[in-house]
């Protein structure tokens, strides 16, 4: 007579043979699952930490195109890197990478440690990102936790612990490394996330195509729609930006943003930052050095940006102003109507002098 546990296995291993074939005949057809290079790996998922699939494609085969190994990459200056990165958002991602780059070619001879620890190791990366690399790559078992694991193990097994929380994502790490198919856990890791992305979605998940429905708890209780439990996130913080875009014979004055704050070592306008919205241009001006005043300047624009961040919500002003006076101070570059802009700028900038006409 067979064992409680050996029945409970065989019935484990028989579902998970339904969700890898689900897999196998569902499954997005993405260019990083068509490779084993840790590398490229590597770059997919930290793009994809904080972007949609749609978006973060053309990225990835821009970013391998421009940098095609961990080498390339450690050797470029991290204006390049920034530049590669532009539009994408969260650019401390990419500021990482580049430093991680160089701890691999420091440390690992260019290429990726098919190690847990040593990953770990490495500037940015943190348990998700070492746990995909590890299994997707070198084929380790360790269980890749994200937002769609959280989501689809939360309604499979009725987690109701607050998944926000250490202990809800204590439970759910506990519950992916018990399912964890041992065979190949980098296929493995990608069924599941890809359920959650395809099929067990936030809003109206599709039970009626899940091959493991007959065996969630949520569906079976019909409480999917009150799984996860995740805290609600704080309310943004509203911070004022007042942008001097100066416009000269030599060009409009770019500064690099040097604080450790969003947008770090990227490129944008002369600022100021207040407390409260500025009263109009004249207020803006006055904030800025003394080199900016003269008297003569002339406005031509003065607009209003709202922007979304996670955490924050950046109320941007634009003080478009020309003047026959060319100003040369250290720390400012220029940027040219006719050339495309070579310096990397955030989102934000971005619209604005694409609204103005250049190039990127």
């Amino acid at each position: 007579m067979l064992s409680n546990s050996i029945i409970e296995c065989f019935k484990m291993r028989t579902w998970q043979n339904e969700w890898l074939n689900w897999y196998a005949e569902h499954r997005r057809d993405l260019a990083w699952r068509n490779t084993k290079d840790p590398y490229a790996i590597w770059v997919s998922e930290v793009i994809l930490q904080q972007t949609r699939v749609d978006q973060g494609t053309d990225y990835y085969h821009r970013f391998l195109d421009r940098f095609p190994t961990v080498s390339h990459l450690a050797n470029a200056p991290e204006k390049d890197v920034l530049k590669c990165w532009e539009g994408l958002g969260y650019y401390s991602r990419a500021r990482n990478m580049h430093h991680a780059a160089g701890q691999i070619v420091a440390t690992h001879g260019g290429q990726l440690p098919a190690d847990r620890d040593a990953l770990l190791a490495l500037k940015g990366v943190g348990p998700y990102t070492a746990h995909a690399v590890a299994s997707i790559a070198f084929g380790l078992p360790y269980a890749v936790v994200d937002g769609n694991v959280s989501r689809v193990l939360s309604r499979l097994f009725l987690i109701t612990d607050d998944i926000a929380t250490g202990k809800g994502h204590k439970r759910i790490e506990q519950q992916a490394l018990e399912i964890l198919d041992h065979r190949d856990p980098g296929t493995w890791n990608q069924a599941v996330m890809e359920l959650g992305a395809l099929v067990c979605t936030p809003v109206n998940p599709r039970c009626g195509d899940c091959p493991v429905s007959g065996i969630c708890k949520a569906y079976i209780k019909g409480m999917t729609d009150e799984l996860p439990v995740k805290s609600p996130k704080k309310k943004p913080r509203d911070r004022f930006f007042n942008y001097l875009v100066w416009e000269d014979p030599g060009g409009i004055h770019l500064t690099k943003r040097t604080t450790k704050d969003i947008w770090q070592n990227l490129y944008e306008f002369p600022l100021w930052e207040s407390d409260q919205p500025v009263s109009g241009p004249e207020e803006l001006i006055e904030a800025m050095p003394s080199y900016f005043r003269s008297g003569k300047e002339k406005i031509i624009d003065h607009t209003s940006i709202t922007h979304i961040l996670t955490h924050q919500r950046i109320h941007a002003v634009f003080c478009h102003v020309q003047s026959d006076r060319v100003i040369k101070q250290p720390g400012i570059e220029r940027i040219e109507r006719d050339s495309p802009v070579a310096w990397p700028v955030h989102r934000l900038v971005q619209q604005y002098l694409v609204k103005l006409g250049f190039i990127f």
